[in-house]
């Protein structure tokens, strides 16, 4: 019988940094034989398309201290109450093997209640710094997963670095050949993370524009870019001639990344980890306002590995930008370098490994010939 499988509750909201490893560690644990419900808020069902059908979602009403009017902040713990109560009688009901949170607001009734109820309880941090919620539950939790390492950690308390799980459809492209830039067709993602990146909208057309004419010429443009920014970035690429598609969103962003010579991007954790499994050079330009500006420290990695070019965002600049496109795709060679120093930063097993953490605080560590 269904019921007969143990569950996992993954409580993930906000952004695609959270909801992406997510589904990753969904994915491995389906296929180990569990149950998996998502626990996840409005802004986080946006990307809950590509998790598995047999993924039981829940949304609970969102609830924070950092957004809306003073209204909304004073009622936040109200809702937050209500949010722990309704997750503890749900646990009760049908009690969870194990509780994963991956950060986001969802994360803090569902762990708060596995907290009340003594479930077995963890947490995976994407960043090289605690996010808010998981900070919280550092000290209230049986294991806490690091995606990046180093990870900042409160005192006394240890993490395990296990990388960042990357979705099965990036997985599947892992280490895919690199055609180094050349004299034909060539490719450029543009990702400004799952909510696009305005500073890119703003100057990428414009530094591609400023290419050398032999360049420009073979380029074509995948370009992310905010819904209300799409329309004046595609008028931004048209007038200069250039190649480019433009969406808010692409859900086919493992395939373009392995067709990509190379990819310009944010430096949010999930997008470190896409381009590290799959092995790309990049352009990173980290957003500068993150929290405890932690994606500087997403992108360390990758750039003294010498896998990515890291460019602030206060000396971003459409000509500084141009020069190094044109630095990447101008030099086969150093692009193929490139590709090799990314693809060694890459943590591929780290959805096994993760499952593998769920599995052994819940006390049920799968058969070793799995194969998962």
């Amino acid at each position: 019988m269904d019921e007969a499988r143990p569950l996992l509750v993954i409580a993930a909201g906000g952004t695609g940094g959270h909801m992406f490893p997510a589904q990753a560690l969904a994915e491995v644990m389906l296929r180990r034989g569990w149950r998996v419900r998502l626990s996840t808020d409005a802004r986080g069902a946006r990307y809950t398309g590509g998790f598995p059908h047999s993924v039981e979602i829940e949304q609970v009403a969102s609830a924070t201290f950092a957004r809306g009017g003073v209204v909304n902040k004073l009622l936040a713990p109200l809702h937050i109450l209500g949010g722990v109560i309704g997750a503890s009688l749900r646990m009760m009901r049908d009690r969870p093997a194990a509780v994963v949170g991956f950060g986001g607001y969802p994360t803090i009734p569902a762990l708060s209640a596995a907290w009340l109820l003594r479930l077995p309880r963890m947490v995976h941090e994407q960043n090289g710094v605690l996010g808010r919620v998981n900070r919280i539950f550092a000290r209230r939790v049986d294991r806490i997963a690091c995606g990046t390492w180093p990870t900042d950690l409160p005192a006394g308390v240890e993490g395990v670095p296990v990388g960042n799980p990357v979705r099965a459809s990036v997985l599947e492209r892992a280490g895919a050949g690199y055609i180094p830039p050349g004299d034909y067709p060539m490719s450029l993602l543009v990702i400004g993370g799952s909510q696009g990146a305005r500073v890119l909208s703003d100057t990428v057309p414009e530094a591609v524009g400023a290419l050398p004419d032999r360049v420009r010429g073979n380029l074509r443009v995948s370009h992310q870019a905010r819904a209300e920014d799409a329309d004046r970035v595609a008028a931004a690429y048209a007038e200069q001639g250039i190649d480019a598609e433009v969406a808010p969103f692409f859900r086919d962003v493992a395939r373009r990344m392995s067709e990509a010579q190379l990819v310009i991007s944010r430096a949010g954790a999930s997008s470190v980890a896409d381009i590290a499994a799959i092995g790309r050079p990049a352009i990173l330009v980290p957003y500068p306002h993150a929290a405890a500006d932690h994606q500087s420290a997403n992108a360390r990695g990758l750039g003294q590995a010498g896998g990515a070019i890291v460019i602030p965002q206060s000396k971003l600049a459409a000509g500084t930008l141009s020069e190094q496109i044109a630095a990447v795709l101008t030099n086969p060679e150093g692009a193929e370098q490139m590709a090799r120093a990314a693809l060694g930063c890459g943590a591929p097993e780290a959805p096994r490994t993760l499952a593998d953490m769920v599995e052994e605080i819940a006390g049920r560590r799968a058969d070793e010939g799995s194969g998962t």
